[in-house]
């Protein structure tokens, strides 16, 4: 296999494949990780390749001739990752974690230690790292079932409409991660990175009316409710952190970082920016 400069895990989710993109605009040497490569759509310039953290055995291939990583936090593959990582003599990982390790609600335990664990593993181990620090993505509402229900009926059936949010698009966590991957000087740094606003569900879903130009109503649903609602979709502790996070930030304005500015050189995206990059999710 020839070599490349960049290995990007994940390379079919939401922000590793705009890392993909953006690098493959820098005209980088990059290889795309995936579970399943058969998802992924690369053009001709990029290797594509099997990285599994959980199947140790794709590890070494996935880095062989890698300097550089782009990762996702996955406590039961971390260890095999940084072992295949040594071997393979890579320089510098790029972790997308979470800034719940420094500023958690109560209940959001499990998440916390979740990226506390990869976190640790790979100071330990020796490499040179970056830690991405995001709280809350903006595409985590397509993951709340928001498309279908707008697409079926012109609604939102959710809990805590006057929860707020730091929302960052993918875009923007991307673009630290590739100017951490291309730029010197970002070793052993930890970014707490967000949008520019506060913004409540209730907004969002404003937002996304105005942009689609169709009226949308908010019902909201209390938290017993939207547990079973959501039962199909989230794992019970993932649906406990949630709703910590919804219940602690409901009519509270949260926290904001400019680190996206700093970093890029450009504002960090509204949530009107990112509506308007995903309106196709939610017209029926």
């Amino acid at each position: 296999m020839s070599p490349a400069k960049i290995l990007v895990t994940g390379a079919t989710g939401q922000v590793g494949r705009e890392v993909l993109r953006q690098l493959v605009e820098e005209n980088v040497p990059v290889r795309a990780g995936a579970r399943n490569p058969g998802r992924l759509s690369c053009p001709p310039s990029v290797e594509t390749v099997e990285a599994d953290l959980t199947r140790p055995e794709t590890l070494r291939t996935a880095l062989d001739g890698v300097e550089k990583a782009f990762l996702y936090a996955v406590p039961q593959g971390t260890a095999a990752f940084l072992d295949a990582a040594r071997d393979a003599g890579l320089e510098h990982i790029v972790l997308l974690s979470s800034q719940t390790v420094t500023d958690a609600f109560p209940g959001q335990e499990p998440i916390v230690e979740m990226h506390r664990t990869v976190e640790a593993a790979i100071v330990e181990s020796g490499i040179a790292y970056t830690f991405l620090r995001p709280h809350n993505f903006a595409s985590n509402i397509l993951m709340w079932g928001w498309p279908e229900s707008i697409r079926a009926r012109r609604k939102v059936r959710f809990p805590y409409p006057e929860s707020h949010s730091d929302v960052i698009h993918e875009k923007d966590i991307a673009a630290v991660a590739v100017k951490a991957l291309l730029e010197p000087g970002h070793e052993g740094r930890s970014y707490f990175l967000s949008g520019p606003e506060s913004v409540t569900q209730r907004r969002q879903l404003e937002i996304i009316a105005e942009v689609v130009g169709t009226p949308l109503e908010f019902e909201e649903r209390t938290p017993d409710q939207a547990r079973e609602d959501l039962a199909e979709t989230v794992p019970p502790w993932v649906a406990d952190a949630v709703f910590a996070y919804w219940a602690g930030s409901d009519g509270v304005p949260t926290h904001l970082s400019d680190t996206v500015e700093k970093i890029t050189g450009r504002p960090a995206r509204t949530f009107r920016e990112w509506a308007a990059d995903h309106a196709a999710d939610f017209k029926g």
